[in-house]
């Protein structure tokens, strides 16, 4: 007699092999690009399989773009939604409502996008309300004031737990001075002295069509939406001269430094520490997820189990690459209960030199290959999903082989070459740290770990000197 659970481990085994061959087949779906006359990129990628359409409108300019006015690109994307020419807020909102569709802007270190998605059958109506979001905001005095208040709060609210916040520190530590070390949403003190003009001279600047690119996915006839296209978008002109780029990806890490945030109150301790990166489009991109995956990616990963399985020092652990279009950053994150700081951190860089002192073995690594094979298709399944992958690709100037032959290089990847990237891209001196928590209780610790710098969540920026 046949063993259930042999029968078991069988049936497993083929649904394995099955979802890998569906992974291997995986290909990004047709799209086609073009230019309108005015210079704005366009894609357009045919989906008839639901009648929903996803558009996304993304211009090159995000916190890299605020210079001295930190948040003024989140701030000017959420304006966006608060009324245009010809549309004001409360039709804005009602309309997409009422249709089902839903409209919203999002805000990242190097881009800003307006998104929505509805029926296709309401393409007509929906899609000239955004064209006219886009292209003619006009930044209402009461409708502004009452958005920058509410960020104002959001902030505040924000440092009162410190994971919300301590990614922002260790991007200000990392970044120095560059651009790339602007917080995304501001600070309480530069938002707060924020004005309509400010967000319609920044729109005037940056919202240009040489500097953005247009995203339809879903179903539609490429015909009757190019011609849509044009209509609504082939007469948008810049009507300033091209803003100067002055984004700086250099990483200051000379030395291993610790920047110890006080938050006088807190009953855990929040850590990051890491360094250096890569750029989205490095061809190194895809391999890395794999070996990061092992180190601190899934529930599984060596962080994980050593820190929170297997010793009981935090809820949770982990590691990432975060790559920008001209660079990048790498990060061990997790939180501890203060008495624990000490051996919590211990035994973060001890899991995390494991990496070069026992490396990463046939059978690890053949895991973290099939897990990261089977995660890969579902994150492009819908409209939404492909249409953000477009725009990112845009921003960072990633091809489309790179998604194509995505399989490939995961498959591509064994003991020798994983040995070769580790020593290549993870940081391994000079590490940053960011602590926060309890300075008093955790002082000594923080200077095993370098040059302490201690600095006051209660301080409106995330840099020394912060007020």
């Amino acid at each position: 007699m046949i063993s259930k659970n042999i029968i078991g481990l069988s049936l497993a085994s083929l649904s394995l092999l099955a979802a890998n061959s569906h992974a291997a087949e995986f290909r990004l779906p047709a799209f086609e690009t073009t230019k309108l006359p005015n210079g704005l990129t366009v894609y357009l990628m045919e989906r008839h399989d639901v009648p929903l359409i996803a558009v996304r409108a993304v211009v090159k300019a995000g916190a890299v773009s605020d210079a001295a006015n930190a948040g003024l690109a989140n701030l000017t994307g959420d304006a966006l939604l608060l009324g245009s020419s010809k549309y004001d807020k409360k039709t804005l909102d009602q309309t997409f409502d009422f249709r089902g569709g839903r409209i919203g802007s999002t805000t990242t270190t190097e881009s800003t996008s307006l998104n929505a998605d509805f029926a296709s059958a309401d393409v007509d109506v929906l899609l000239p309300i955004f064209a006219d979001a886009m292209l003619r905001p006009v930044f209402e005095a009461e409708e502004f004031g009452k958005l920058r208040s509410r960020t104002v709060d959001e902030l505040k609210q924000a440092k009162e737990s410190p994971r919300n916040v301590v990614q922002a520190y260790y991007r200000s530590m990392l970044f120095g001075s560059g651009a790339y070390a602007n917080p995304v949403s501001g600070t309480v003190t530069s938002v707060t002295a924020l004005q309509p003009q400010d967000a319609k001279k920044f729109h005037q600047s940056y919202y240009r069509p040489e500097n953005a690119a247009l995203v339809i996915v879903g179903d539609f006839k490429p015909s009757t939406m190019r011609a849509q296209l044009t209509s609504l978008f082939g007469a948008w002109k810049a009507t300033t001269a091209a803003p100067a780029i002055a984004a700086n990806g250099k990483v200051e890490a000379d030395k291993a430094r610790v920047w110890l945030v006080n938050k006088s109150d807190a009953a855990e301790t929040t850590f990051v520490f890491g360094g250096k990166g890569i750029a989205r489009n490095d061809p190194d991109y895809v391999p890395l997820q794999v070996l990061n995956t092992i180190l601190g990616g899934r529930f599984t990963s060596w962080l994980n189990d050593e820190l929170r399985v297997n010793s009981g020092l935090t809820y949770g652990a982990g590691s990432s690459f975060s790559p920008l279009s001209e660079t990048g950053s790498f990060a061990v994150t997790s939180f501890t209960a203060t008495p624990k700081t000490e051996a919590a951190l211990a035994l973060a860089t001890k899991t995390y030199q494991r990496l070069w002192d026992k490396g990463i073995d046939a059978a690890t690594l053949e895991s973290a290959k099939a897990y990261v094979k089977g995660q890969f298709p579902p994150r492009f399944e819908t409209n939404q999903q492909l249409a953000g992958l477009l725009g990112d690709m845009f921003v960072a100037r990633v091809g489309r082989e790179q998604i194509d032959h995505f399989m490939r290089d995961v498959d591509g990847l064994n003991v020798d070459k994983a040995k070769q990237l580790v020593d290549k891209h993870f940081p391994r001196n000079k590490l940053q740290m960011v602590l926060i928590g309890k300075a008093e209780s955790i002082r000594g610790i923080a200077a095993n770990y370098g040059e302490v710098t201690e600095l006051d969540i209660t301080a409106s920026g995330f840099a020394p000197g912060a007020k």
